[in-house]
């Protein structure tokens, strides 16, 4: 079973984002920042990570270009979850190491074709 894990500072987005990936058949953690994924990557490193951009303490970028550096850190899958629709901060993201990027809000149809096209499934 494959590991994911889900950075978002918001619980709902949260559950909703566990339940398709559960559904897909991931084994799920998660953080609600940055910081706290980076605890858990230092932990664990998972397979996929599907990460907002926008959150407290520190947001998904940050996070993303610490992750790169990191000893393992350029293994996992980084598929952008986020509000963020400015090409520019998109291209940002895709050059610090994101893998995809999926716009909220999302469903399951949209999530399972990003992993898809990313390798993931």
């Amino acid at each position: 079973m494959k590991y994911c894990l889900l950075v978002d500072d918001s619980s709902v987005i949260r559950k909703v984002a566990r339940r398709i990936l559960e559904e897909l058949g991931f084994e799920v953690a998660e953080a609600e920042n940055g910081e706290k994924a980076m605890a858990a990557c230092r932990e664990r490193m998972p397979e996929m990570i599907l990460l907002d951009w926008n959150m407290p303490v520190m947001d998904g970028y940050t996070f993303l270009r610490e992750l790169r550096t990191m000893a393992g850190g350029d293994v996992p899958k980084v598929v952008f979850c986020t509000t963020e629709n400015d090409v520019a901060q998109i291209a940002r993201a895709l050059n610090a190491g994101a893998d995809e990027y999926i716009m909220k809000p999302f469903d399951r149809e949209i999530v399972e074709a990003k992993l898809q096209e990313s390798g993931v499934l």
